[in-house]
């Protein structure tokens, strides 16, 4: 079997991750809407950064079997005919193979070899990618002078047309890249050996190496179901040492972790609270917290989107900008209302957000949100990007309170919650009734990708009804989880 690139990464992520794309493909989970929308906006990101190098000769590849494998044939054309610059090419030799993005003649004899990333920085994968290319190419019979990557610009702010110079960073990574080829080489053959064996390699997450370990703990959980609601693979903040460690001391259950390991203090506080096996409550700290709050009580949310390529004037790759939220509100006689807005339009949602909030959240009473880092960034890059505006968000955050801060600083605990302070992970353990299960959307990512699919991309026109209430009903949900959520959190510390 031809070790790929996309191979040898799936090693790195995990032995066992490879061995199953190779010999039992149908187990692993398949490239999901999210995941979709990731790819796309690398391919998008790539057709920009390619704009730096003009004149440049495209090999190019598709899925069809016929033009992959023609790729080292056409490859070698380009050298030989000798382009300076070539995209898109492929190159293999001594069963390893690889598609690199640029590769630019550095002298007579010499190339330079580019990777484009989507990311905001150069991360310890891409390095990795990199020495893996490095030696396909040297060992293809190139010789690499330099070796850089480039990625996003985070501070580029968008004045009109794309600047594509602008909007790019090229990092030289030469000398990052040199320090890993022993390693990678001997990693490579590491991953030859798990294509070939007729076995699959340890599953157990304490082998995942590189990227999240949370990817493999979802195949793995699939993989291996677990007996247990409250194993050890189901420890908050999970690492691959710390799995091993606990594997190594025949430890199968979160209570039974020894208090003598290193541990985040999240992980120590799921580990009390499973150990107890009941809830654990402040009362005096939740009750000081309450007392805080003054009427009339808003409960808001927004949903956001954000691209690789800044939609609009005054925004910069990666921004969140809002374009819906939900705000439910609770008067001083404790009657409640509702009012949101959602922006259906291809166009910058900002100004007329802004303009309806204004008259909706009013300028006295608590602001209470889930994770006030967020909602708080987003009130104060509206008001940058509308600076009528930037006066009214200012007052605004200063109104602002965390609803989440019981939850997240362990006032208010339960082993179900997992560590999490999540209100997806709370709200179901403590009013059941409640839950996002019966909605269409369920998560903010997919609330995100079907409202830019709907306004920007022009899809589900004869839906667009269905769609429109189906992201109010969601943004809706957080609101209303939070009111519930709050009248618990009264309830429980009124006796």
């Amino acid at each position: 079997m031809q070790l790929s690139k996309s191979d040898y990464m799936l090693f790195l992520r995990h032995p066992a991750w490879l061995w199953l794309k190779k010999h039992d493909k149908q187990k692993l989970p398949v490239v999901d809407d999210t995941l979709q929308a990731l790819f796309d906006a690398g391919h998008l990101f790539e057709s920009y950064a390619e704009k730096l190098f003009p004149g440049a000769l495209r090999v190019g590849f598709s899925f069809e079997e016929n033009n992959y494998r023609s790729m080292p044939r056409r490859t070698k054309r380009a050298i030989e005919s000798g382009a300076n610059t070539i995209v898109q090419g492929r190159l293999e030799a001594e069963g390893i193979t690889c598609i690199f993005d640029v590769l630019q003649k550095a002298g007579e004899s010499e190339w330079d070899l580019t990777e484009i990333k989507s990311s905001t920085e150069v991360k310890e994968e891409h390095i990795l990618d990199l020495a893996f290319q490095t030696i396909v190419l040297e060992t293809s019979g190139l010789k690499i002078r330099k070796i850089f990557a480039i990625h996003v610009n985070k501070k580029y702010v968008r004045k009109g047309e794309i600047e594509t110079e602008k909007l790019t960073v090229c990092e030289d990574v030469t000398e990052k890249v040199r320090a890993n080829i022993d390693q990678t080489r001997e990693d490579i053959k590491k991953a030859i050996a798990v294509c070939a064996s007729p076995t699959a390699p340890d599953l157990s997450p304490r082998h995942a190496r590189v990227g999240p370990i949370s990817e493999w703990m979802a195949i793995y959980e699939l993989l291996c179901p677990h007996t247990h609601p409250h194993d050890i693979y189901k420890l908050c903040r999970p690492n691959a040492e710390l799995i091993g460690a606990l594997e190594d001391l025949k430890v199968k259950l979160i209570a039974d972790i020894p208090d003598n390991l290193e541990l985040h203090p999240k992980q120590r506080a799921q580990i009390q609270v499973t150990k107890a096996d009941k809830q654990i409550v402040h009362k005096e700290k939740i009750r000081e917290f309450l007392s805080q709050f003054t009427y009339p009580l808003y409960f808001f949310d927004y949903e956001t989107f954000s691209a690789v390529i800044p939609q609009f004037d005054d925004t910069r790759p990666y921004q969140q900008v809002p374009f819906q939220y939900s705000l439910h509100k609770i008067d001083e006689n404790g009657v409640m209302s509702h009012t949101d807005f959602l922006h259906t339009e291809n166009s910058n949602p900002g100004e007329h957000l802004l303009k309806q909030l204004r008259k909706d959240i009013g300028d006295k009473g608590t602001v209470l949100v889930w994770y006030e880092p967020f909602e708080k960034g987003r009130n104060t890059e509206l008001g940058e990007m509308f600076p009528e505006y930037a006066k009214d968000m200012s007052n605004l955050n200063a109104r602002v309170l965390d609803l989440m801060t019981p939850f997240s600083k362990n006032w208010f605990m339960d082993k179900n919650f997992f560590g999490s302070a999540s209100i997806k992970k709370v709200l179901p353990i403590l009013i059941s009734e409640f839950s996002y299960e019966k909605l269409d959307i369920q998560e903010g990512q997919t609330a995100s990708r079907t409202w830019k699919e709907l306004v920007f991309d022009g899809k589900f026109v004869d839906k667009k009804e269905e769609i429109v209430k189906q992201l109010l009903e969601y943004c809706k949900m957080d609101t209303l989880a939070m009111v519930q959520l709050f009248k618990l959190l009264q309830s429980e510390v009124s006796h």
